[in-house]
């Protein structure tokens, strides 16, 4: 089977000529109002969203310089407080020794008036001790002297005299003692 196209007239598979022509003024004429009008918009929203992002980048670059300020910051101060803080405790370290040499000395110096006191007490107590004894010495020998004198030492300056004789010569012989015990001591 063989098929014959007879040649009648244009092909239909090309196009007619006012076809194409038409098609051609309509192309660019819709090249023309898209160039006009849409072109334009499409550019304008592509250079909005282009800006958006770079803003929105800019300003993410911005607010991360910021937080890098503020930690550095934030850090500078920790590290101060960090100092300050050492500071203190070395401070209160320093008062406290201070505090604790103020109290020693203050015990001493009451110890030292404490001893003192004793010192004095004691000294006192020892004069009124040798005043007693003294006396009561004095009153003994005066006796003794009565009795081995036989005569009465009613005189007041006799009686003196004698207990005054009486304490010296003891106290001769407690100083000799003294000096002898402590030459051999030596």
């Amino acid at each position: 089977m063989t098929y014959v196209i007879a040649a009648e007239g244009p092909s239909p598979l090309a196009p007619h000529p006012v076809e194409i022509i038409v098609g051609l003024i309509a192309f660019f004429l819709l090249y023309w109002l898209l160039r006009k009008y849409a072109f334009p918009q499409f550019e304008q929203v592509y250079a909005e969203r282009k800006d958006k992002i770079e803003g929105g980048l800019k300003r993410a670059e911005e607010v991360q310089q910021q937080a890098d300020e503020l930690k550095r910051q934030y850090e500078e101060q920790l590290a101060g407080l960090r100092a300050e803080a050492a500071r203190i405790r070395d401070d209160a370290r320093a008062e406290g020794q201070q505090i604790k040499a103020e109290l020693r000395a203050q015990a001493e110096e009451e110890a030292t008036r404490i001893r003192q006191r004793a010192d004095e007490q004691i000294a006192a107590q020892r004069d009124q001790v040798v005043r007693q004894l003294r006396g009561e010495i004095g009153g003994l020998s005066v006796q003794l002297a009565q009795r081995i004198i036989g005569a009465s030492l009613a005189d007041d300056a006799r009686r003196s005299a004698t207990i005054d004789a009486f304490l010296a010569e003891v106290d001769g012989l407690a100083e000799q003692r003294e000096t002898t015990s402590a030459g051999g001591a030596s």
